[in-house]
């Protein structure tokens, strides 16, 4: 299934935007049933937050060659995707099941978004 570059960095914005809001004003709320500090939480919205700008910028100027920044915020999420599975691992101590459950969730549905932005990147 192929979606349009431009959808896809409306999705991603949209995506990444309700990241911001989940991370930097919800679970910032109930850090201690979720077991992260604000910082991290705060750190990680920041980056949700920069990837929401690129993205809606790509959206409303949507370039004729859009496939190197569609490369571009694929490669962004999925480095996001593994700094989220490293903070993990190294605060899995302190996280609740709650915090661990929505951490791996937030990491597969933005590893799907990649799939689909890199497969259609690479079509011409």
């Amino acid at each position: 299934m192929t979606i349009s570059p431009k959808k896809l960095f409306l999705i991603d914005g949209l995506g990444a935007l309700m990241s911001a809001f989940l991370l930097g004003v919800v679970l910032v709320h109930f850090e201690s049933i979720i077991g992260m500090s604000p910082q991290v939480l705060y750190g990680l919205s920041g980056i949700a937050c920069i990837f929401a700008l690129y993205s809606w910028t790509c959206y409303f100027r949507t370039p004729d060659n859009w496939q190197p920044y569609l490369k571009g915020i694929a490669l962004a999420n999925f480095l996001y995707c593994c700094l989220t599975g490293a903070l993990v691992v190294y605060c899995y101590e302190v996280l609740s099941s709650w915090g661990v459950t929505y951490f791996v969730l937030e990491m597969i549905v933005v590893l799907i978004l990649v799939r689909f932005e890199l497969k259609n990147a690479s079509r011409k």
